[in-house]
């Protein structure tokens, strides 16, 4: 929120903070002068109460009362607005839609002509000294006060200044859909097998709608202080499932648990595709298409929004894990010989790639500054978008890869995030991208304009390196169901090391920070990926273990059980009939894994259309749960009927 002017020349008025401590006060008049003196009350503890008075017959005027702590969390990078509307008494001259513009910010405003009037303890001097430090927050208050604040700037205040949550928080969130993928499995096995539940396209769509969607939005929105509970009920429930389908086991139905467990430890899995990087993908795009419309609405919590600038918010994972979960099946892992023959046909085809991505941005900043849609300033910049981030990343890394081997990746992304924190602690990196190169958060230039954008995308490189070291862990041809446990357990112990390097590097260091991309925020979209990829390969095992109990059981987008190790195809026996492999794939997973590049579009699209014609901030906690639902299921409905005619947008 920005303002220009003097708080003594504007045409309404706010009273911001609280009781004086009862201390005598004398009143004298202040010239208009005082209004360049703003700062220097925060230094020393003071408050300022600007109160608001209307003498009989004539102009209001204004008392100021110094002494008791001050009000505001002013810090370097910005103002904490506080909820101080219960201040002031109701006024009938008060207009709608100014009110609701203010209560959106944390301030009343009365609509009534200022006269400057002090009361205050000490000289004049004394006091002037003491608001030096106030200045630039004062002069934001008054600018804004002198007109209607736009629906725009109500927005953008609404996403603005926010902290985040815990770390412990955000996992919990993350391992809820795993478990959610996995009573997914156990319901399709439980209805079609023990049920003699037909399945068609619909059926499956609104199964995987309803177990997959439905309970990610409702994480995100009114059920997002009970995570834990959340986590403890799904497990439970998938228990139970799992218990019921045991007991109606078609295989080895006469030997006892323990000989059951050895032949499942003996089977062979075999798949077009890793289930659990597919289910990996799909949570990323999900949350992040959840995210960025719930966030407008006052049902989304306030902690799991972006952060200004420290902490550890929800949706600054979405972007994290969305580079994290491309980097694991980019051309270079899935394709090994794309890289082989010349490394200047390798650079030129990877500079063809990203064309269309150069597309998006472009027109996705032309459509924002044109119809003076919102914006966080301070994520990317003034013209700075994801789009160009991954642009970037897709350019860097392919050059990086040409001088180092595609298997030390992870010494890439230990050193990129290592050297970038020690320019962040040791040059003047960090204020440049905090104030600008005048210090004063100027946004003349190009590259003041886009300071945070474009520097934070060495971490965001570092991230995808090592996005493509777990890639090329989990692509080994591992078919053993007791590979894929060490794998899972790898992947699980890693992600418990990096958790315990981010609070080192936290307490030592700094913070996380998404708007740098430090060292920390790097280490926690790592370790965070990391346990929700070990979440999502146990469920697998678990899923499997349910599909060898029941004979010829099918769960789209999961492993392939084949009783005996895969030496010889031909000689392979598969535990699922071969009509029934043959047969599409009826899965949601599947589907927006694979069009995940329409149905990022898609939600970007649908988002800006009901911000546009919704009046998000002032919703009710129903209505906004009904357009968010209703959101997710017109994109998964539109992406899963454009997968079963399989047509897709393919650029590389």
């Amino acid at each position: 929120m920005t303002g220009v002017g003097s708080p003594w020349d504007t045409g309404r008025s706010a009273m911001i903070g609280g009781d004086a401590r009862n201390r005598p006060a004398q009143k004298c008049q202040l010239p208009a002068s005082a209004g360049s003196a703003a700062r220097e009350a925060e230094a020393d503890g003071s408050r300022v109460v600007w109160r608001v008075q209307r003498e009989s017959g004539g102009p209001a005027h204004v008392d100021c009362l110094l002494g008791a702590p001050a009000p505001f969390g002013a810090r370097e990078v910005g103002v904490q607005w506080r909820d101080l509307g219960s201040l002031l008494p109701s006024t009938s001259g008060l207009k709608q839609s100014s009110a609701s513009a203010w209560r959106v910010a944390g301030i009343r405003v009365n609509s009534l002509t200022l006269r400057p009037r002090l009361e205050c303890n000490g000289s004049l001097q004394t006091l002037l000294s003491r608001f030096k430090r106030f200045s630039c927050l004062i002069s934001q208050v008054a600018g804004i006060t002198g007109r209607k604040m736009s629906e725009k700037q109500m927005k953008e205040a609404f996403v603005s200044n926010l902290n985040g949550t815990t770390v412990l928080e955000i996992t919990q969130g993350l391992c809820f859909p795993a478990f959610c993928i996995l009573c997914r499995g156990f319901l399709i096995i439980f209805s079609q097998y023990l049920c003699s539940f037909s399945h068609t396209w619909k059926t499956r769509f609104f199964i995987d709608f309803v177990v997959l969607i439905v309970p990610m939005v409702a994480t995100l929105t009114i059920w997002a202080s009970f995570i834990l509970l959340e986590l403890l009920g799904v497990i439970i429930f998938g228990a139970g499932l799992l218990y019921q389908i045991y007991r109606r086991r078609t295989c080895y139905a006469r030997l006892p648990f323990l000989k059951i467990l050895e032949k499942f430890l003996n089977i062979s899995l075999e798949s077009e595709c890793i289930p659990a990087i597919s289910c990996f993908r799909v949570i990323t795009s999900a949350f992040t298409a959840i995210a960025i419309l719930a966030v407008d609405f006052p049902l989304f919590p306030r902690r799991f929004a972006k952060t200004e600038l420290y902490g550890t918010g929800a949706m600054d994972f979405g972007v994290g894990g969305f580079v994290f979960g491309s980097a694991m099946v980019c051309l270079e892992v899935r394709r090994r010989k794309y890289m082989e023959g010349s490394k200047l046909r390798y650079f030129t085809n990877s500079l063809y790639s990203v064309w269309p991505l150069v597309f998006l941005g472009i027109g996705r900043l032309a459509i924002i500054k044109s119809i003076g849609y919102q914006e966080h300033l301070t994520e990317y910049g003034v013209h700075w978008n994801f789009f160009f981030t991954i642009i970037v990343v897709k350019l860097i890394t392919p050059l990086l890869l040409i001088i180092f081997p595609l298997n030390k990746s992870w010494i890439i992304a230990l050193s990129i995030t290592i050297l970038y924190q020690l320019a962040l602690d040791f040059t003047s990196l960090k204020r440049l991208i905090l104030y600008g190169t005048d210090g004063s958060g100027t946004r003349v230039g190009l590259l003041n304009a886009n300071r945070e954008g474009i520097i934070s995308t060495l971490g965001y490189v570092a991230i995808h390196m090592a996005g493509v070291q777990t890639g090329l862990y989990m692509h080994k041809n591992r078919s053993h169901i007791k590979d894929l446990i060490k794998v899972a357990c790898f992947l699980l112990l890693a992600a418990i090391s990096l958790f315990i390097s981010l609070y080192v590097v936290q307490v030592n260091v700094e913070a996380v920070s998404r708007r740098m991309a430090n060292l920390a925020f790097c280490i926690w979209i790592v370790a965070s990926s990391l346990i929700l990829l070990s979440s999502l390969l146990l469920g697998d095992i678990i899923l499997s273990f349910a599909k060898f109990l029941i004979n010829g059981a099918l769960v789209p987008c999961s492993w392939k059980l084949i009783q005996s190790p895969v030496t010889n195809k031909k000689h392979s026996e598969s535990l699922v009939p071969e009509a029934e492999r043959m047969e599409p794939s009826l899965c949601l997973i599947t589907a927006l894994n694979r069009k995940q590049l329409i149905f990022f579009l898609l939600s970007n699209i649908t988002t800006g259309l009901i911000n546009l014609m919704v009046d998000t901030l002032h919703s009710s906690t129903l209505w906004a749960l009904f357009v968010v639902n209703l959101y997710m299921f017109s994109n998964c409905l539109i992406v899963y009927v454009l997968y079963l005619q399989d047509k897709t947008i393919q650029f590389w």
